[in-house]
């Protein structure tokens, strides 16, 4: 399963490489904006400062929102993108207000309450600090699939979504921390691109073909309530997948007419 995830990641980002990369430079506008803002903010009063970046962190959630559904459509071989952006945006909405919240606690916990409790210098402090820490770890390990199982379950509330995310870690927890590395390396690469490839959206897809592929087990099971866990048959249940993906070469991934 992990290397037919590698080969669609790959593969949906090359065949939808434009799109990404044009909602991509939106993100990296809205973030030199967003810098630029709180900064000279900032100079002036450390309270308007934070309230830009909070400002910008909402914007980033709701603009997270819109490609979520850009990056759906994507992983379903659909290449509908700028109109599905816009729906993407209102119809997730609510979604994208916890995301808002759980991204304002994971900046908050790095680089405040992290350190507030390590400063204490004695064991409860510590202790403390290293709870948060796990707090800040589980956000990690769960974030990349909450909009994609949005995607895949839009009759799920907000806080449902979540809650199947934590249940999507514990239940794969190999997986998981293969495609923590995975965008790990997304992320180096971005940084070397300057955002630009796989970047924001990218990355989305990424964890949208992800759950895509998860969810075929949890389909499976629920056809199978006896079937066991730990041989889930991943050739017969990624077959249709797997010919849609086709066998692909270099030729044609350059010259896809030919």
């Amino acid at each position: 399963m992990i290397g037919f995830f590698i080969k669609k990641a790959f593969f949906d980002g090359w065949d939808n490489l434009i799109g990404i990369v044009l909602f991509n430079i939106g993100y990296i506008a809205m973030l030199f904006i967003a810098f630029w803002v709180s900064m000279t903010l900032g100079q002036m009063n450390w309270m308007l400062g934070y309230l830009a970046v909070i400002l910008f962190c909402f914007l980033y959630a709701v603009l997270m929102g819109g490609t979520a559904a850009v990056a759906h459509n994507y992983s379903d071989y659909k290449r509908e993108s700028w109109s599905e952006f816009k729906r993407g945006i209102k119809r997730n909405i609510r979604h994208s207000a916890l995301y808002f919240v759980l991204i304002l606690l994971f900046i908050a916990n790095f680089f405040l309450i992290i350190p507030f409790y390590a400063s204490f210098g004695n064991i409860v402090g510590y202790l403390l600090a290293v709870v948060m820490l796990w707090v800040e770890i589980i956000l990690a390990l769960m974030l990349p699939y909450y909009f994609p199982l949005m995607n895949l379950l839009p009759g799920d509330n907000a806080r449902k979504t979540l809650k199947k995310c934590l249940l999507i870690v514990g239940g794969n927890m190999g997986f998981t921390l293969f495609f923590l590395v995975y965008r790990i390396i997304c992320l180096a690469i971005s940084v070397f691109t300057l955002g630009i490839v796989p970047g924001f959206v990218g990355m989305q897809l990424a964890s949208q073909d992800a759950m895509k592929l998860l969810m075929f087990k949890y389909d499976y099971l629920d056809e199978n309530p006896d079937a066991d866990i730990k041989h889930i048959p991943w050739d017969d249940l990624l077959y249709d997948e797997r010919e849609k993906v086709g066998p692909r070469s270099l030729k044609s991934m350059i010259f896809p007419w030919k």
